[in-house]
């Protein structure tokens, strides 16, 4: 469930930390990438820890899933281990089951202490004491059946799950400097200097764009469902979903065009970038004389490129509406190879849309910088 979840998330949050990224250290950082997709899983695999399964609840929930309440008495799980023991050795003692969860909560939050400690800068004791916080929060929970959705705890409140879990900070705060071997973290060069405008840095900006136009295609859909549902009074009754509505077919056909207006035609009129998945990356769009081309200029640049490509691939895809529409979808899928197989090929990394236009692609903080000397 992490794994499926921070996948949705990795996605939906890639652009904004690419662009956080590129204003924070002047480059993306592929270490970095992974240590944060990582973090994102490994949050979301402790709060799954925390809520599931989910069991249902009837009439005798409290009988049949309920505990016999907290357990308050520190290191409690020796008397267990007592209790479940077979057989005598360390063997035997490393199969004891009241053992094995111990030193299961002690190696969950071991991964805690190390992203706490290393990614937000923070002390031994004080990573420490956020994980005995974040471990006393999961543990109420717990003990309050979901804070009180369900009728009573159906796990149970453990004081020695706190202490495990704080040893596990503790371990894995000590152990946060193996996290620097991770390669790709390494900055070559200060923040605010301008970077080589390599293909790698050219295809992610494309990867920007191609994620902004799907993420806000999505985003005007499902605000003009809700519109579509406010409007037939659906909000508050819900007895038809916006499927069942009249006018649903229309308003989903012509939301990606909307999407497409803000991202390929509204954007590089109203800024020197021509898209925005090159703003994310800084990058920015001049004349072969470096001076800003004109909103023309950069409207014709984004037809040629990511925008044309989306425009035909939105096209085809109506061709139930229109069956010959079909033939663009055909179109749009030689037309973004042409653009890569230009973009790999061409000098100076200018693609087809730049080439097409006689545009030059350069670092943004180059133009910044240029323009704060004259």
């Amino acid at each position: 469930m992490a794994i499926a979840v921070g996948s949705v998330l990795a996605v939906a949050l890639f652009v904004p930390y690419v662009a956080r990224q590129y204003r924070r250290r002047g480059e993306l950082g592929i270490g970095n990438a992974v240590l944060a997709v990582s973090g994102l899983v490994y949050s979301l695999a402790l709060v799954a820890y925390v809520l599931l399964p989910l069991p249902q609840v009837g009439p005798d929930f409290c009988a049949v899933h309920g505990t016999s309440g907290p357990q308050w008495t520190p290191f409690g799980f020796l008397a267990d281990m007592r209790e479940e023991a077979v057989g005598t050795g360390i063997a035997a003692t490393l199969r004891n089951p009241a053992l094995t969860q111990v030193l299961l909560n002690v190696g969950l939050f071991v991964p805690l202490g190390m992203f706490v400690r290393y990614m937000f800068r923070r002390g031994v004791l004080a990573t420490t004491a956020i994980g005995v916080g974040v471990s006393l929060l999961i543990e109420t929970t717990q003990g309050t059946g979901i804070w009180f959705l369900y009728p009573c705890a159906y796990r149970l409140f453990d004081v020695d799950d706190l202490i495990a879990n704080g040893a596990g900070a503790l371990l894995g705060a000590l152990a946060a400097p193996v996290l620097r071997a991770v390669p790709g973290q390494r900055l070559d060069a200060d923040p605010g200097q301008p970077r080589p405008v390599t293909r790698a840095r050219r295809l992610l900006a494309a990867v920007c764009d191609l994620l902004s136009h799907q993420l806000t295609g999505a985003l005007v859909a499902a605000f003009a469902n809700v519109c579509l549902l406010a409007a037939h009074g659906e909000l508050v009754s819900g007895t038809r979903g916006p499927a069942e509505l009249p006018g649903y077919a229309a308003v989903n056909a012509v939301a990606p065009f909307v999407s497409w207006f803000l991202l390929a035609v509204v954007v590089p009129l109203v800024g020197q970038a021509p898209s925005l998945g090159q703003r994310v990356v800084l990058l920015r769009a001049t004349t072969s004389d470096g001076q800003v081309p004109g909103p023309g200029q950069r409207l014709l640049r984004s037809l040629f490129g990511v925008g044309g490509y989306v425009l035909l691939s939105q096209l085809g895809s109506m061709e139930t509406v229109l069956p010959a529409l079909g033939l663009l979808s055909v179109f749009s899928f030689f037309f973004g190879l042409t653009s890569l197989v230009v973009l790999l090929t061409t000098a100076g990394r200018r693609g087809l849309s730049y080439a097409l236009t006689g545009l030059r692609m350069v670092d943004s903080r180059v133009v910044d910088r240029a323009a704060v000397l004259s």
